[in-house]
């Protein structure tokens, strides 16, 4: 007899396994992943009859969510737990305030979560209905570190998202840039970057005395007779010599 992993006549067992794994998993998402010893497409059938009787709710292509009974009706996913699992399959950044309380600029939590990526579009039901999606980050970013997406999340904003006074989102800004090689990375990554941005990071980059040849394409690469809002960061001390514009 043919195995239940590669046989479609095996469909029946496996939609029964499937139906049993997923009542005695209780509330959870569930992948096709989770049934990799199963066959793909019998699994795949299994998951869309439970979802057309009811049993499950399909979130996204190959996501789908079992529910449990609670007194104000069916349970909800976890918000937190569906980012996480949207970040498999997409790179996924903090951004805005959720990127100022990763780097510890800030202690608030916004009301919405706000999120960066370098696609085009995101599964709504995978990031929350209420989620602020930035899409259109660069390519480059995929490589980078969710600290490292912060921080150039945290610069395109001008600093505007620390609770801290500018002085001290400066010195810790500087503190951050400091820690090995994370400069270094930014600096790799920084020609996909809007003017401002690039701005403010040159101008951190010659505050920290880093490598000339990088700081020089970095100024190069800005028109000279722009000037940037540079938010918090015109308190650096070379700020108006990276073209930041007059405070009032």
């Amino acid at each position: 007899m043919a195995s239940l992993t590669t046989s479609s006549a095996g469909s029946p067992h496996i939609a029964a396994l499937v139906r049993q794994r997923v009542e005695l998993g209780g509330e959870r998402l569930w992948r096709l992943d989770d049934f990799r010893d199963l066959s793909f497409e019998a699994v795949a059938q299994a998951l869309s009859r439970l979802t057309r009787e009811g049993k499950l709710e399909r979130l996204s292509k190959g996501v789908y969510y079992h529910t449990r009974p609670t007194a104000f009706g069916p349970s909800r996913p976890n918000p937190a737990a569906i980012q996480k699992l949207a970040a498999k399959h997409k790179t996924m950044f903090p951004a805005g305030i959720a990127a100022a309380n990763l780097l510890g600029f800030t202690t608030q939590t916004g009301k919405q979560g706000e999120v960066a990526t370098s696609s085009l579009s995101l599964p709504r039901k995978l990031v929350g209905s209420e989620t602020i999606i930035h899409t259109r980050r660069p390519e480059a970013w995929a490589g980078l570190s969710q600290e490292d997406a912060a921080m150039l999340d945290f610069l395109r904003q001008g600093g505007r998202t620390s609770e801290l006074a500018p002085d001290e989102t400066i010195l810790k800004t500087l503190t951050l840039l400091s820690e090995k090689g994370r400069l270094e990375r930014l600096l790799s990554v920084v020609a996909t970057e809007p003017p401002r941005a690039r701005a403010i990071l040159g101008a951190i980059g010659e505050q920290l005395d880093t490598s000339g040849a990088a700081v020089k394409r970095l100024r190069e690469s800005l028109n000279p007779f722009s000037r940037f809002d540079f938010g918090v960061f015109a308190n650096l001390p070379n700020a108006r010599d990276w073209q930041a514009k007059e405070t009032a």
